[in-house]
């Protein structure tokens, strides 16, 4: 048994590991468990006459598989989640490829360039957004200097697609790091013994460099999908009536709808689904990672 000081033997005891442990525990029981336990019970709960009623009940949940609204705007919101991560992927895939093999002295200034947006505020980029697909903006002024339109398109604004547009802009640096860090750890000498076995590049990106990436292409495509599923201020700035999300109607009832207990039902079920996403994720990536 190797010799330990007083110093390590009381590192390693019972109360420094509390004394440690605690102050983060009580944060994440205070500051997360607690609202969801919160939550939780609201769910079950009613309002009447506009005052939250103690009564232990499922009529939330009723409320919320009964109505076809509720059940339209989830698989709404999924699909543009879907179409989001999508975009991301398509994206920040070959960029982080390119930046990751394909470039030298560069790598650093290109790297604080991707992540530069990260910096700026989300409600800016979400009025740039809206001043560039705007009637009067600049892609319309852009279009119809180039004589593609005679008239400015009403179709680029208040829209799904310009809710999808300006998600994919803002959540794609969440994509292309994971993706980033994935293809920098791969061993460089497994992709030269590819070339050396007679793989050409495009068999060598098949058969090496992708599957070797799949860890990291599976937690970008989480945060897209995930950030996308709870996101309720793009649809408030460049959606319309036909982009309402589900975080827009957990919004509303918690807001001027006042019906917590609806909006926490419909909270659970969001928590459920993100939760069950993040479980099969870990799933793959612990199964396709690379050791």
């Amino acid at each position: 048994m190797p010799w330990r000081s007083a110093n390590d033997i009381e590192m390693y005891s019972r109360a420094y590991k509390w004394i440690v442990s605690t102050p983060p525990i009580l944060w994440v029981g205070i500051f997360l468990l607690l609202p969801y336990a919160l939550m939780f019970a609201h769910s079950f709960w009613l309002v009447r006459d506009g005052t939250i009623v103690h009564e232990w009940n499922l009529e939330n949940y009723a409320k919320l598989f009964q109505n076809p609204v509720y059940l339209e705007v989830l698989f709404r919101t999924m699909r543009m989640a879907a179409g989001v991560t999508l975009l991301s992927l398509l994206l920040g895939y070959p960029l982080a490829y390119y930046m990751s093999f394909h470039t030298g002295h560069s790598k650093d200034l290109l790297y604080q360039l991707v992540i530069v947006p990260l910096w700026v505020s989300y409600l800016v980029r979400g009025y740039a957004w809206k001043t560039i697909l705007g009637s009067e903006g600049i892609l319309n002024g852009f279009l119809e200097y180039l004589h593609v339109t005679s008239a400015p398109v009403s179709f680029f604004l208040y829209s799904p697609f310009a809710v999808v547009l300006m998600l994919t802009h803002i959540y794609t640096p969440f994509v292309f790091l994971p993706l980033y860090a994935s293809l920098e750890h791969i061993p460089r000498n497994l992709v030269e013994a590819s070339h050396d076995l007679g793989a050409g590049s495009r068999a060598t990106f098949l058969r090496v460099i992708l599957p070797l990436s799949l860890p990291g292409l599976l937690a970008g495509a989480t945060f897209a999908f995930v950030l996308t599923l709870g996101d309720f201020l793009a649809p408030l700035l460049v959606g319309g009536p036909s982009s309402i999300m589900i975080a827009n109607i957990v919004q509303s009832l918690f807001g001027t709808a006042y019906d917590w207990p609806l909006g926490a039902a419909i909270s659970v079920c969001i928590l459920l689904l993100t939760i069950s996403l993040l479980v099969l994720t870990e799933r793959l990536e612990n199964r396709w990672s690379f050791r």
